[in-house]
């Protein structure tokens, strides 16, 4: 297998996941909530390395304020707790 065909599979593939995750987080956001979290409390956890610390972080998704609402904010449903002001 050549350098440049190697490389194409790898831009393909690359974009093939890209596409998936995009699907995945606007058609299930709060299964992708759950996922993120249970992938980033491993590594927020005492005694890890700084860097394992930093990844988790960048992990974890951002806290909601809508979440006490049981409203995800994707905006979709028109609701007025999740449209921005006017």
């Amino acid at each position: 297998m050549s350098g440049s065909l190697l490389l194409q599979y790898v831009v393909i593939g690359l974009a093939v996941l890209a596409s998936a995750l995009h699907v995945a987080s606007s058609r299930f956001p709060a299964g992708v909530r759950r996922l993120r979290v249970s992938m980033a409390l491993p590594l927020l956890r005492e005694g890890r390395p700084t860097w394992l610390r930093a990844l988790g972080r960048w992990i974890a998704p951002l806290p909601s304020a809508m979440a006490a609402t049981g409203c995800g904010g994707c905006n979709s449903c028109g609701s007025e707790g999740s449209q921005a002001p006017r």
